[in-house]
């Protein structure tokens, strides 16, 4: 009965210090952890979110790109960090199920860490420069078929979205180009401007500025639907090519251990965060689709989160994809 009695005193004093803790956080700035260059489509929602949720934590968040390795170096320094909610993941399809495939330490940090919530997603996109002489998804089929491995097609890493999607395309529509590992988004579309690249499968959030000012060429969405964002481009159904479906989503995690009352009050952040109006325009215009409050529990990016590792593992591991 001591023993019991003394277990039971340990625990309420245990719980009792971490509710404390609880009802007093945040008492200093929380810093998110991009996995990706500053610029990139990551980079940018994390400046979005990290300033709206400044207003309901009542201290400032601050964006930290910690970039290299196929993302892994960012999502293991985020899952390392103490269970204290002063340190945020934010990532993607490709830092939170792509790169796991490949790369150890985040195979680990993926598995080690807490859901707050989803934020958004958009589908991937073919694009590519101006000069290609393709002018549609299906004369661009037909081009890279008549001219195999002449066009080079940029990825952001292997096992990244933009890098499965274009095994994905090679596959589906028998063709065949150099693929040309990148750091980041924001430097593929750089070179696709200035004709430095000729394709990309990028996230299409990311490509809207520069489709709107004629700057670089759409040819497909990766999606069932048309992307409201850019109504006029075609699913790759619609050019006849099936089944070429990746959602680009994001997420907010923190490591493992840290408190659900901690955890509750971050979720309650993004929450506030997506339901304002300022927020969810300036999304919009950057063509994300803004979870639904349903999809933005953190029960549901853990079950989305766990769906979506056991669907593309397998299939990036069976593509024999290895680590650039």
């Amino acid at each position: 009965m001591k023993t019991i009695a003394i277990a039971t005193a340990i625990a309420l004093a245990v719980g009792g210090a971490t509710d404390a803790y609880a009802q007093t956080y945040p008492s200093h700035p929380i810093t998110i952890i991009v996995p990706f260059p500053a610029g990139g489509p990551t980079d940018t929602l994390a400046r979005l979110l990290g300033e709206r949720m400044r207003v309901s934590l009542g201290q400032p968040v601050i964006v930290e790109t910690v970039t290299g390795a196929g993302a892994s170096i960012g999502v293991a320094r985020a899952a390392q960090a103490a269970p204290d909610g002063y340190t945020l993941s934010i990532g993607n399809w490709t830092s939170h199920v792509g790169a796991g495939a490949m790369y150890p330490a985040v195979h680990d940090a993926v598995l080690e860490m807490q859901p707050v919530s989803r934020i958004s997603a958009t589908p991937l996109m073919i694009v590519g420069k101006n000069a290609l002489p393709p002018k549609t998804a299906q004369e661009l089929i037909a081009w890279l078929k008549a001219n195999p491995g002449k066009a080079s097609a940029a990825t952001v890493g292997a096992g990244s979205g933009a890098h499965i999607c274009l095994l994905y395309f090679q596959q589906k529509t028998g063709t065949s180009f150099q693929l040309v590992p990148y750091r980041g988004g924001a430097p593929v579309m750089q070179d696709l401007v200035a004709g430095q690249i000729d394709m990309f499968c990028a996230e299409a959030s990311q490509t809207l500025s520069f489709l709107r000012s004629g700057a670089i060429r759409p040819f497909a969405v990766m999606s069932k639907e048309r992307w409201p964002a850019a109504p006029d481009v075609p699913t790759m159904d619609e050019v006849g090519v099936s089944g070429m479906y990746i959602s680009f989503w994001h997420g907010l995690w923190v490591p493992k251990g840290t408190p659900r009352e901690i955890v509750a009050k971050l979720n309650g952040a993004v929450v506030d965060t997506l339901a304002d109006a300022t927020v969810r325009q300036r999304l919009t215009e950057l063509g994300h689709v803004i979870a639904t409050r349903e999809e933005q529990t953190p029960e549901a990016l853990g079950a989305f989160h766990r769906a979506e590792i056991e669907k593309w593992w397998p299939i990036i591991k069976a593509a024999n994809v290895k680590p650039e």
